[in-house]
């Protein structure tokens, strides 16, 4: 059976992983940019912001994040990673990316306030579904095929799978910031990591990289 993976997920050092206050103008809150700006200079996150322009790191960090796409057939994504916007869809809004978002495989967003299917460049098409976290896994597994799905945030929609027990691999960036406020990764999960073996691999870049694998 296909994976369920989790990629450069970033967290502040007491466990949030976007700040209070997100809205179009700030995606993160008063957390700014912060909790990115480690993957800013890499090779993958370069060329995801500007195709075709070259540049970008080699070290510890884009070893990581190059990981994200290889073997991907799907992307679950939560409604406030595709927009700031609460209660029912604004139907001109087609998410942060542009008209060729980054993904390039189906994406499924969950939502209490299902649109039409989205379809842009690139291969990517948003399907907007009200379901529990099992039941949008069940549907991203038929169009994902053989791939593995990957589970893109935010906060909310990481910790439904991982309270569900759905989760294999879970990359997990931790920044050298202390937010004290917004979405916390960790809020009911205590005793989580005993589902998992645990990595730690510091990069000179200031933040730490965790790898959760599923034990057994």
């Amino acid at each position: 059976m296909s994976s369920v993976r989790v990629h450069n997920f970033s967290i502040s050092l007491d466990g949030y992983g976007t700040g209070e206050g997100q809205s179009i103008d700030a995606p993160f809150g008063h957390a700014g940019m912060r909790l990115n700006e480690w993957a800013f200079g890499t090779r993958t996150f370069r060329d995801m912001l500007a195709p075709g322009e070259g540049g970008g790191s080699f070290g510890v960090d884009e070893a990581f994040a190059s990981n994200w796409a290889e073997g991907i057939g799907v992307e679950i994504m939560g409604r406030n990673k595709f927009s700031p916007y609460r209660g029912p869809m604004e139907e001109e809004w087609n998410g942060w990316w542009g008209d060729n978002p980054p993904f390039h495989t189906p994406v499924i967003v969950l939502t209490h306030h299902p649109r039409p299917t989205l379809t842009l460049e690139g291969r990517n098409t948003f399907h907007f579904v009200d379901a529990d976290a099992a039941t949008a896994l069940a549907q991203a597994r038929e169009l994902a095929g053989d791939l593995d799905v990957r589970i893109g945030g935010g906060v909310d929609t990481v910790r439904q799978f991982l309270a569900a027990d759905l989760i294999d691999r879970m990359h997990l960036v931790v920044v050298p910031i202390v937010l004290g406020r917004g979405q916390n990764l960790w809020q009911g999960l205590e005793g989580i990591e005993e589902r998992f073996d645990i990595e730690s691999t510091p990069s000179p870049s200031g933040v730490t990289h965790l790898t959760f694998t599923r034990r057994g």
